[in-house]
C-alpha cells in the first residue's frame, strides 16, 4: 500500500469513526429520527450530484425495490438503532460494539447461506460475546435499564449490517459501490421520512450549531465523503486491504470521544476491546470472502 494509499484508509477510519461522535451529539438534541433523516437525505443530494457529475447511471427505476430493502437493513435500521443507543451510550462504547459486525454477517452467512462455519470461526464468535460481556462489565457506565436497553439496540445495528451485506450480495451483483451506496441512502430517505415527521422533538431551545453541524459533519464527511475514499481503496489496493479499516474504525471512534466529549475510558473497557477485535481476526477471512462489495455500506 502506498503513503497516499495508506492516508486514505487512516483516513477513512477517521471519518467512520467520527460518525459516533456526531451521532452522540446530534441525536440528544434533534432525536434519533430527525438525526438519521438528516444524514441520508443530505448524503443522498451529495451522492446525487457526484453521480451527475461523474455521469453514472443509478438504474433505479429497475431496482428500487431492492434501494429500498438495502436501505432499510443497512441505514434506516441500523443508523437508528445506533442514535437511539447513543442516547445512554458513549461514543466509545457504540464504536466499540459496532465492531462485532463480521460477527453478525458470519452468523448470517451460516443460517442463510448455509455457508458452513469452521471450528476457528465458532471460536471467533464465543470470543466475541465475551468480549462484550467484558466490555460492559467493566466499563464507566452505569449499567441502568436504559443502558440495557441500548447495547442490546447497539446489537441488533450489527444484526441488520449482518443481514444487508449477505443480501447485497446476493442481490447487487454487477452494481457499482457508487450505484450501490446511493441507491441505499435514497432508500433510506423515503423509508425514513413517515417515522421522522411523527417524532419530530418537541422543542427547538436546544438546538446549536454544534449541532446542526454534527448532522452536516455525520451526512458530508461520514458518509458522501467517506464513501469517496472507500471507493477510491476498492479501486487502488481491492477489497481485502480496505476492510482492513474494520480494525481501525473503534480505535479512532475511542479517540474522538476521548479528545472532544472527554468520555472515560478504563482498563477493562480496553480489554474487552481486544478481545472483541481478536474475535474479528479470527472470523475475518470468511467476513472478506462473504461481503466485500458492501462491507461498509454502513457508517
Amino acid at each position: 500500500m502506498k503513503l497516499k494509499e495508506g492516508i486514505a484508509l487512516f483516513g477513512l477510519a477517521a471519518l467512520w469513526g467520527a460518525s459516533f461522535l456526531f451521532i452522540r451529539i446530534a441525536s440528544p438534541v434533534f432525536g434519533p429520527f430527525l438525526t438519521i433523516q438528516g444524514r441520508v437525505t443530505i448524503a443522498t443530494a451529495a451522492l446525487l450530484l457526484y453521480l451527475i457529475f461523474t455521469k453514472q447511471s443509478l438504474q433505479f427505476n429497475k431496482r428500487w425495490k431492492q434501494y429500498l430493502i438495502i436501505g432499510a437493513l443497512n441505514a434506516a435500521i441500523p443508523f437508528t438503532l445506533i442514535a437511539t443507543a447513543a442516547l445512554y451510550l458513549t461514543a466509545s462504547m457504540s464504536s466499540i460494539l459496532n465492531s462485532l459486525t463480521p460477527l453478525f454477517t458470519a452468523l448470517v452467512l451460516w443460517g442463510w447461506t448455509k455457508e458452513r462455519l469452521i471450528l476457528r470461526k465458532w471460536l471467533g464468535i464465543f470470543v466475541g460475546v465475551l468480549g462484550v460481556i467484558l466490555l460492559v462489565g467493566w466499563s464507566s457506565i452505569p449499567i441502568t435499564f436504559e443502558t440495557k436497553i441500548a447495547i442490546g439496540l447497539a446489537v441488533l445495528s450489527t444484526i441488520s449490517y449482518g443481514f444487508a451485506g449477505v443480501y447485497a450480495k446476493k442481490v447487487f451483483v454487477g452494481v457499482s459501490p457508487l450505484s450501490l451506496a446511493t441507491g441505499q441512502q435514497i432508500g433510506a430517505t423515503v423509508i425514513l421520512l413517515p417515522f421522522t415527521l411523527f417524532n419530530l422533538p418537541p422543542s427547538t431551545n436546544k438546538i446549536s450549531s454544534i449541532s446542526i453541524f454534527a448532522v452536516v459533519g455525520l451526512a458530508i464527511f461520514c458518509t458522501a465523503i467517506a464513501y469517496l475514499l472507500y471507493f477510491y481503496l476498492i479501486e487502488s489496493v481491492g477489497p481485502t486491504k480496505t476492510l482492513s479499516v474494520t480494525f481501525l474504525i473503534p480505535v479512532f471512534g475511542i479517540l474522538w470521544g476521548v479528545l472532544i466529549l472527554h468520555e472515560q475510558i478504563t482498563l477493562g473497557m480496553l480489554f474487552g476491546f481486544v478481545v472483541i477485535l481478536g474475535s474479528v481476526f479470527l472470523i475475518s477471512d470468511l467476513h472478506i470472502r462473504g461481503i466485500t462489495s458492501s462491507k461498509r455500506m454502513q457508517l
